[in-house]
Parts: C-alpha cells; sequence; structure tokens
C-alpha cells in the first residue's frame, strides 16, 4: 500500500558510498586551502612578531593605544610608555602591530 519500487533497488555497492564522500572530501580541502592554512599562517606571523618586539619599538595596541616600548620582560609583558611619565604593563600578545622598529645596538 506505502511501499514504493525504490526500496527494492540496489544502493550500488561499495562505488555508491565512495561517491557519497567525494563532495565532503572536497568541501574540506577547499575550507582548508581558503579559510584553515591562510588563518594559521597569519597567526604564525604575529606571534613572530611579537617575539621580535624590542625595548625603542612603537607599538598599536588592539585596544587601540600607541606608544613607546619602554622594558621587555621575560614573562610575556612589555612595559610601554603612552604618555610622558605614563607607563602601562601589557601581555605581548595584545600587541597588534609594531609601527616603527628600532635598528639593533652596533656590536
Amino acid at each position: 500500500m506505502f511501499a514504493t519500487p525504490a526500496f527494492a533497488q540496489d544502493v550500488g555497492g561499495a562505488a555508491g558510498a565512495f561517491t557519497s564522500f567525494v563532495p565532503l572530501i572536497l568541501i574540506f580541502a577547499i575550507m582548508y586551502f581558503l579559510l584553515i592554512r591562510p588563518q594559521q599562517k597569519k597567526v604564525k606571523e604575529h606571534k613572530a612578531m611579537v617575539e621580535a618586539v624590542r625595548r625603542g619599538d612603537t607599538v598599536l595596541t588592539q585596544g587601540g593605544i600607541i606608544g613607546k616600548v619602554v622594558k621587555v620582560k621575560d614573562d610575556g609583558e612589555v612595559e610601554v610608555e603612552i604618555a610622558d611619565g605614563v607607563k602601562v604593563r601589557l601581555i605581548k600578545a595584545t600587541i597588534a602591530q609594531v609601527l616603527s622598529k628600532t635598528e639593533p645596538a652596533a656590536s
């Protein structure tokens, strides 16, 4: 009464199962190359930039504050002077951009 001839048909075996996964694999591959890989590259570049910060660099924080690095501490902090005599401690990861780099001292 409610049975249709589609129930009696064969699924197609292993070839049918493989072809149903091909679009899923293609979508994942496209997402990897368009979204995941560029984001990983951006994170790696930001980490390298933050590790290269040294005294005298002018930095922009994620909060929009521009200041000059006064001291770089070992525990992931930097001390930034944002005005004459006004110094704030920041976590290195909150540095969004290094606006001007200082040259290393000649040895």
